[in-house]
């Protein structure tokens, strides 16, 4: 299939939108409606099932729904009874794990062996480079490359002998996919590597040494390239080093990802070492994506929802390079498609693929997030401009289940909805804030920290702490610069302090507000931490099952253990109401 006849293939299924939902539906209640999670609801009704009565008698269902059956099947608990398996006829292959930043605790979500499954996702997949495609045609030379900064991460197994990994890196676990990794500029023993940090020096090192021949550089989520380039800024000379020596620092201990790096750097880069060492060692590193690869032509990661942050200074470091949207893919299912991959994160739309999964949605109103909806729409029920919770029944195993993803929906393509990414889902009731309130609010000081302090915000998060009397929510900042806090300079910057305190509390959104007039919640308490404090919570969240691939810092944490490992790293703490601070 062309790439003119695929693409027109994605465009019809979005002209009649809402009669690929109801036929992506009947063939899913056709092949699994047997299947027990679902008999516990549709015993008595006849089949074929229609829309209208699949919503009414099955209920909204999030993961604690599945976990009983989840756990049983991972324990090895197979389905003996052939005629009604638990959550899918299909063969269980592995499982995939959520990142879970929040409670930095995985879920296990089944993979069955799905051939609708499998057909939706890869017209998807097959899209997204048909369009790449379209905007940079293929370079003739054999040579061409490009920089992947991905992870195959580290695998367990369930007391069932059942895989357990990110859906990222199933790929990677896959021998059959590794011919799609060929254009890449690391070798597959730097993807299956076990220190994060040690594949990151060394996807570097082997974009350097391919500098003249890369094409693009491609990252799961933006922080993952602000991650790289960070790393790039700290450890030029040492890369340069490397370079010029034709082998990896000794810091790289894996055996086979040293020997695989030595064999692409190709004996000693003197002349290439020195290239690099002068670009490195200017003033300024704003578009060192450009100097150091002369000849890329695009950059692509996800830059939506909690990833708009990194956003600037993501620009900072690739400079002209165009940025490149992603599109919206879930570890459940594909959802939507980015068709204008050029747009900037604040205007990012993805169409809805009407055959990815059977797709609800639940009206979201920001400002009660305390009361829940149990009332969806379909896709002719969407109304523009209004903000709902995404719900899935999928080909694997998943019925009326709550993605915890907020969108909005901006138009139609065709007839099919287009969706603006906005945040996770409060997933508590007690939650008196939501990620994009408080995005909003530190966006709201960052000019104050930036001009009044000398530093900036580069990390953040948040925690209802339900101990302090009264309770408080805690914003934790991390900061470029801690000499700022010297003991000597904070007493001159504590007045500018309280006032970023204040306008922080000021725009944290109307339902903290509203709890706050109440008296329900104290005031603001605002604790700013070191450099490097957030990274080593990731390092936290990896170590507990986090995917290095997927891990997105958590902006509302749910463990106080978290928390205080934060607070650990504390450079000074202020509360409006606290005489001291």
């Amino acid at each position: 299939m062309t790439d003119e006849e695929l693409l027109g293939k994605l465009e019809d299924s979005t002209r009649d939108a809402t009669r690929h939902q109801e036929e992506t539906l009947k063939s899913i209640l056709e092949r699994h409606g047997g299947v027990r999670y679902l008999q516990r609801h549709l015993r008595g009704y006849d089949a074929p099932l229609d829309v209208a009565t699949f919503r009414h008698v099955v209920p909204l269902s999030t993961y604690e729904d599945y976990s009983d059956d989840i756990n049983r099947l991972a324990d090895g608990q197979l389905d003996h009874d052939k005629d009604q398996p638990l959550l899918s006829v299909d063969p269980l292959v592995c499982f995939f794990y959520s990142s879970g930043t929040s409670s930095m605790k995985p879920k296990l979500i089944p993979y069955f062996d799905s051939s609708l499954s499998k057909a939706a996702s890869y017209m998807a997949h097959l899209g997204t480079s048909a369009i790449l495609r379209r905007l940079f045609p293929p370079r003739n030379s054999a040579h061409s490359k490009i920089i992947l900064f991905i992870y195959a991460d580290n695998v367990t197994t369930t007391k069932g002998g059942f895989k357990v990994m990110a859906a990222s890196s199933y790929p990677l676990r896959s021998n059959a996919n590794w011919s799609k990794l060929a254009s890449t500029s690391s070798p597959k023993e730097v993807n299956l590597g076990s220190n994060v940090e040690h594949q990151l020096y060394c996807h570097l090192l082997c974009g350097l040494r391919n500098s003249e021949f890369i094409d693009g550089i491609l990252a799961p989520y933006a922080i993952g390239l602000i991650k790289a380039f960070s790393l790039l800024e700290s450890k030029w000379n040492q890369l340069c080093c490397d370079l010029e020596k034709g082998v990896p620092s000794e810091e790289i201990s894996d055996a086979a990802m040293r020997s695989s790096v030595t064999e692409v750097l190709g004996g000693p880069q003197v002349d290439l070492s020195m290239r690099v060492r002068s670009i490195c060692e200017g003033k300024s590193w704003d578009g060192i994506v450009r100097k150091l690869w002369p000849n890329v032509r695009y950059v692509k990661c996800v830059t939506t929802g909690s990833m708009r942050q990194y956003h600037p200074k993501l620009k900072q470091y690739i400079g002209e390079t165009p940025l490149l949207g992603s599109n919206y893919f879930a570890s459940e299912c594909c959802v939507g498609i980015n068709l204008d991959v050029m747009q900037p994160p604040e205007t990012t739309r993805f169409v809805m693929l009407p055959t990815a999964a059977y797709f609800e949605f639940l009206p979201f109103d920001p400002d009660q997030i305390d009361a829940v909806s149990e009332q969806t729409v379909d896709f002719s029920g969407v109304e523009v401009g209004k903000m709902y919770e995404v719900v899935v029944t999928t080909y694997r195993g998943l019925y009326r289940y709550c993605l915890g993803d907020i969108v909005r929906v901006v138009g139609f393509y065709n007839s099919s909805p287009q969706l603006e990414f906005v945040m996770r889902a409060p997933n508590s009731l007690s939650d008196i804030i939501t990620e994009r309130d408080l995005m909003s609010a530190i966006e709201s000081c960052q000019l104050v920290m930036r001009n009044e302090v000398g530093t900036e915000i580069s990390e953040f998060s948040s925690f209802l702490d339900l101990e302090l009397n009264p309770k408080r929510l805690k914003v934790l900042m991390e900061v470029r610069e801690e000499d700022v806090f010297v003991e000597e300079k904070l007493q001159e910057s504590v007045l500018v302090l309280r006032r970023i305190c204040s306008l922080l509390e000021d725009n944290l959104g109307s339902l903290y507000r509203v709890k706050r007039d109440k008296g329900e919640v104290g005031s603001l308490l605002m604790i700013i931490v070191r450099p490097g404090s957030f990274d080593k919570l990731s390092q936290v969240a990896i170590e507990n099952g986090s995917s290095a691939n997927q891990y997105k810092p958590p902006k509302i944490l749910r463990r106080h253990e978290f928390v205080t490992f934060l607070e650990r790293s504390s450079l000074v703490a202020i509360c409006l109401d606290c005489i001291d601070n």
